[in-house]
């Protein structure tokens, strides 16, 4: 389906998802062979307020961004999130034997105004910036597996799981992207 500049594969309006933390214990912060996309203006935000988060972040995220900044770049020159010597996300803590987002946690307690990276927030959809249009996609990863169980069980719709992260990204073309998903 094509809105305004949006693809969008129809996966999305077919599948559901629900995170499901007491299955995975957040390990979408743990493995992957590169740090989380991050967009320039979320740099931005992360330069200018370290000093919101710094001493949140646990030994290893401390020691990556001293090491590397706030971000880094990937094998394809993208932008993204550091990790620390053991391949988590510099912003990852564990709280309760579950690893969660700094900027979550921040944000959820009322001390800062950054939620996450958006692609974060948006997952399980991934967005690619093509030519004048941006492409999303399912991105079905074997670590959230029980989170499309659950979405199944709870008849989520993937796109009302991620609807206040396509606010924040697509504010425009939100409700008419909701308006399309059919009851599946």
């Amino acid at each position: 389906m094509i809105i305004d500049n949006l693809i969008i594969d129809n996966e999305l309006f077919t599948s559901y998802f629900a995170c499901d933390l007491n299955k995975c214990h957040g390990i979408c912060c743990v493995e992957g062979e590169a740090g989380a996309p991050i967009e320039k203006e979320e740099v931005t935000w992360l330069e200018e307020n370290i000093e919101k988060y710094y001493d949140f972040l646990d030994a290893g995220g401390k020691k990556s961004i001293d090491a590397t900044g706030v971000y880094e770049l990937d094998i394809q020159s993208d932008i993204v999130t550091p990790l620390k010597d053991t391949g988590d996300c510099a912003y990852a803590i564990v709280e309760n034997n579950c690893t969660i987002c700094i900027f979550e946690k921040l944000f959820t307690e009322g001390l800062i105004e950054f939620y996450k990276p958006i692609s974060c927030h948006l997952y399980p959809i991934r967005v690619y910036k093509l030519i004048g249009f941006y492409h999303l996609t399912l991105n079905r990863w074997h670590t959230c597996s029980a989170a499309f169980d659950l979405g199944k069980k709870q008849r989520i719709p993937v796109l009302f799981f991620v609807k206040d992260a396509l606010k924040r990204r697509f504010p425009n073309q939100v409700d008419r992207i909701l308006e399309n998903v059919k009851e599946i």
